[in-house]
């Protein structure tokens, strides 16, 4: 639960303990107060007319019989109350000896009622859930004799007085009963409501700490695949490039070492040192996230076409390259991915085909564009590929994984004998200017 929370929740429970002190200070002392308060008035008020009860002496006798009595049931009550607090037996004699008293005392003198109207106060603690409103009610009978003037009335007119105020007080006390059920109840469910919402918040609160967590290893993967992510591009971007063009440095060298005409040397050295440079190139633009070489001149069709005519020189096959619709200008890693698709699927076709005629075609299509390489090759069974292995390189695996990086798709078709076909379909992205 959060700090604010419990700072309230410590403040509510600070405020209804004192609430409750209170309370049981006032049920403690207030009779006592109220009895020497009600005997002071009485003892003024000896003398007046009126108050002829209390000019027989036997009744005066009778009212401090009366006082003392009270004095003492309120004393036991004091000790008693310390080990029986909850509403029972004792609680029950001691609410209905005090109402007789006052009962009494108010038949003596009506400012003794100032002792007797204690029973509004304490039914509902003092009494059993049952006996409350047999408590209320005596009560009323009490204070409604007090406020006549004094119990017994006088003549038909003092009874029909009592009688009205007595009906008066008893409605009055049943729409306090009902209030004060009402306030329970709304007092229930605020507490209910309240336990709630700290339930709640403490599942909240739980939520949000597990997010925390769950939003700190997002980031922890996130970082890991970023890693994984680049390692993938740099392996890719590698076999792409250096290894693809050692590949043709190794074959230019193998024909030096072989060939006895100076020039035929000359010219293979030559290409053997224009692949390591171009090699070089590439692989610093890998490292730099860079687009290939040959796009920072060139735009995709033109770099097509110059490898196309490169990878026929470098394998003795004939090779077309061909453009279709209307070529626009392209974002820079949808002409970076296509290249390197063409790449690897002219190094397979150098590697495995045996093949003496391939055909490359760029399309622009719309929102599409298509790079499709063919050869009359010996084909394959595409679903018999061999597992990749450490000594070989991306190959398809690869080529997909390009495409779809950018929301794309290679589509490889072949049969045994009868060449092969590889189609990469991409969005047409446009360079943004």
């Amino acid at each position: 639960m959060p700090r604010n929370r419990c700072g309230q929740t410590e403040r509510v429970t600070t405020d209804s303990t004192a609430v409750d002190q209170r309370l049981a200070q006032l049920h403690r002392w207030g009779p006592y107060i109220l009895l020497v308060f009600g005997s002071l008035l009485c003892v003024a008020t000896v003398g007046v007319a009126g108050m002829s009860k209390m000019q027989v002496r036997g009744q005066v006798y009778q009212a401090g019989a009366l006082v003392v009595a009270a004095l003492v049931l309120q004393l036991w009550w004091g000790r008693a109350v310390r080990s029986r607090p909850a509403p029972g037996g004792a609680s029950t004699v001691y609410f209905t000896l005090r109402w007789g008293i006052g009962f009494w005392l108010c038949w003596l003198n009506p400012f003794f009622s100032f002792y007797a109207v204690i029973g509004y106060f304490t039914a509902e603690k003092l009494l059993p859930r049952g006996l409350v409103r047999a408590g209320l009610f005596a009560t009323a009978v009490t204070m409604s004799g007090a406020y006549i003037g004094g119990l017994p009335p006088h003549g038909a007119g003092g009874w029909a007085l009592y009688g009205g105020l007595l009906i008066i007080s008893i409605i009055m006390l049943l729409v306090f009963i009902h209030l004060s059920q009402l306030e329970d109840e709304r007092t229930v469910e605020q507490a209910a409501t309240i336990e709630e919402l700290a339930l709640t918040n403490t599942r909240l609160q739980q939520a949000l700490d597990e997010n925390a967590a769950l939003h700190a290893q997002l980031l922890v993967q996130a970082r890991e695949a970023g890693v994984s992510d680049e390692r993938r591009r740099m392996a890719a971007e590698i076999h792409d490039t250096i290894a693809q063009g050692l590949a043709g440095i190794i074959t230019q060298l193998q024909v030096v070492t072989t060939a006895k005409d100076p020039d035929i040397k000359a010219e293979h050295l030559a290409s053997a040192q224009t692949l390591a440079r171009h090699s070089l190139g590439e692989a610093r633009r890998s490292v730099q996230n860079l687009s290939p070489v040959a796009l920072a001149e060139d735009s995709l069709p033109e770099a097509l076409k110059k490898l196309v005519a490169q990878w026929s020189q470098q394998t003795d096959v004939r090779a077309e390259f061909t453009v279709t619709g209307t070529v626009e200008p392209l974002h820079d890693e949808v002409a970076a991915t296509l290249l390197r698709i063409a790449q690897e699927a002219l190094a397979n076709t150098g590697r495995h085909a045996q093949a003496t005629r391939v055909g490359v075609t760029l399309s622009y299509m719309g929102d599409d564009m298509a790079l499709d390489v063919r050869d009359d090759g010996r084909g394959f069974d595409p679903g018999q590929l061999p597992p990749r292995t450490t000594a070989g390189g991306f190959g398809l695996g690869g080529m997909r994984a390009r495409a779809e990086r950018i929301a794309g798709a290679v589509v490889v078709e072949s049969e045994p004998g009868h060449g092969t076909a590889v189609s990469a379909r991409v969005p047409l992205v446009r360079h943004e200017s």
